[in-house]
C-alpha cells in the first residue's frame, strides 16, 4: 500500500475493491460474537449473509467516496427498521456494527481503516435516535390520496386490470399524467417499499407491484408522446451500472417528453460505455442520470468522467437526481455534474433553462449548433 493517498475517494475505492475479503471476515466475526446464534452451516445461508455484508460494505464505500457520513447513517436507519421488524434486537444490531469496525481494522491499512471505522462509529452514535418504523406515505396532503389508495389496493390484490382502469379513467377525466406519476405511482411505490421493509408484504409482492406499474406506465405512452410540440432538445436518461431502481429515471424521461424533448430512456443497470455510445449516436444535449443509494457513488463518478473525456460529448450537460442526491444536495458538485434536480418537475425546469441558453448562444458560438 506504499504511496497510496488517503483521500476519501481512494479509501472508498479500496473498500469496494476489498469488499469480498472484508465481508468474509465480518461474517465470521459476526457469528462468533453472537453466542446464541450458530454460525451458518449451509451454503445458501452463508451466501445470504455474505451478500448482505457486501451490500452494507458497498453502501459504506459509497458514503466514504462522497465524504458524507450521513449517507451511511441513512443506510443504517433503513436497516434498523428492516431488522427490528424482523425481530432482531437493537443490541444485536449494534454488535454487528461493532463487528464491522473490527473487520475493517483487520483488512484495511491503518489510515484507511481509521477513516472507514470513523464513518461506522458515527452511525453507531446516531443509532439510538434513529426511528424503529417508517410512517405511511399515504397522507391526506396528497391531492390524489383517494386514487393512490385505490390504486395501491388493486395492486395488492393482484388486480392489474383494475389498477390500469383506475389510471386510464382518471387521465381520461382530466387528471394530468404528471399528477398520476407524482401523486399516484410515486406515492404507491414508496408505500409498497415501506410495506416490504416492515415485513407486511413479500419481496415477490413488491416486485409484482413494481412490474405492474411499469406496464401501466407503458399504457400511458399515447398521452405522453402527443403532449407537446418538439422543442429541439435531445436527452438521454439512464440508471448507472448496478442500479436496478429504474422507474424514477423513466418518469423523468416521460416528463421531458411531455415538455417537448426527444427522449431516449436506457433503463436500469446500463453499462457506462453503452451510455456514452448512445450519447454520441443520438447527438444528445443532456444526459439525465439517476442513482438510488450510496453504493452508486462510484458508478456515477465513473460515468461522468467517461462523458467528460469523450470529445464528442464536450457540450453535453449532465443532470443528476434520485434518492442518493436528495440525501446529499451538494454531491452533484463533488462528482462534477452540471446540475441536480429534486424531482421530475425540477428536471424539466433545469433542462429547459439549459436548452434556452444553448439556443440563445447558437448564433454566437458554432459549437452549439
Amino acid at each position: 500500500m506504499k504511496g497510496q493517498t488517503h483521500s476519501t475517494r481512494s479509501i472508498g475505492a479500496l473498500l469496494q475493491q476489498k469488499c469480498d475479503e472484508i465481508a468474509t471476515t465480518f461474517v465470521t466475526m459476526e457469528f462468533s460474537r453472537h453466542t446464541n446464534v450458530p454460525e451458518p452451516q449451509g451454503e445458501s445461508e452463508r451466501s445470504e449473509s455474505l451478500q448482505d455484508a457486501n451490500y452494507q460494505l458497498s453502501c459504506l464505500a459509497g458514503a466514504i467516496s462522497a465524504d458524507n457520513p450521513e449517507l451511511f447513517v441513512d443506510y443504517v436507519a433503513w436497516a434498523k427498521v428492516l431488522h427490528t421488524q424482523r425481530g432482531v434486537s437493537q443490541q444485536a444490531q449494534l454488535l454487528d456494527l461493532n463487528c464491522l469496525c473490527e473487520a475493517l481494522r483487520f483488512e484495511l491499512p491503518a489510515e484507511s481503516a481509521q477513516t472507514a471505522v470513523g464513518f461506522v462509529r458515527h452511525a453507531i452514535e446516531r443509532f439510538p435516535s434513529l426511528p424503529n418504523e417508517v410512517p405511511s406515505f399515504l397522507t391526506a396532503e396528497n391531492p390524489h390520496a383517494a386514487l393512490a389508495d385505490r390504486y395501491l389496493q388493486a395492486l395488492m390484490r393482484g388486480d392489474r386490470q383494475m389498477a390500469s382502469r383506475l389510471i386510464l379513467d382518471a387521465v381520461d377525466s382530466g387528471v394530468p399524467v404528471q399528477d398520476i406519476y407524482l401523486h399516484v405511482f410515486q406515492t404507491a411505490l414508496h408505500e409498497i417499499g415501506r410495506l416490504w421493509q416492515t415485513k407486511q408484504i413479500s419481496v415477490a409482492r413488491e416486485h409484482y407491484c413494481t412490474a405492474a406499474t411499469q406496464t401501466i406506465m407503458s399504457q400511458l405512452l399515447p398521452y405522453v408522446s402527443s403532449r407537446a410540440r418538439k422543442n429541439g432538445g435531445v436527452v438521454v436518461t439512464t440508471c448507472v451500472e448496478g442500479d436496478l431502481h429504474e422507474i424514477g429515471s423513466r418518469m423523468v424521461a416521460d416528463f421531458l417528453e411531455m415538455a417537448g424533448w426527444e427522449t431516449y430512456y436506457l433503463g436500469a443497470n446500463t453499462p457506462t460505455t453503452s451510455v456514452v455510445a448512445e450519447l454520441v449516436e443520438r447527438r444528445a444535449h443532456v444526459l439525465g442520470v439517476s442513482a438510488s443509494i450510496s453504493s452508486d457513488v462510484s458508478a456515477v463518478a465513473d460515468l461522468i468522467a467517461a462523458v467528460r473525456t469523450t470529445p464528442q460529448c464536450a457540450d453535453i450537460k449532465i443532470l443528476v437526481g434520485g434518492y442518493l442526491f436528495n440525501q446529499d444536495r451538494v454531491l452533484w458538485l463533488k462528482l462534477g455534474a452540471d446540475g441536480y434536480a429534486l424531482d421530475a418537475e425540477a428536471a424539466v425546469a433545469k433542462a429547459g433553462a439549459w436548452l434556452d441558453e444553448r439556443q440563445g448562444n447558437r448564433a454566437q458560438n458554432p459549437r452549439w449548433s
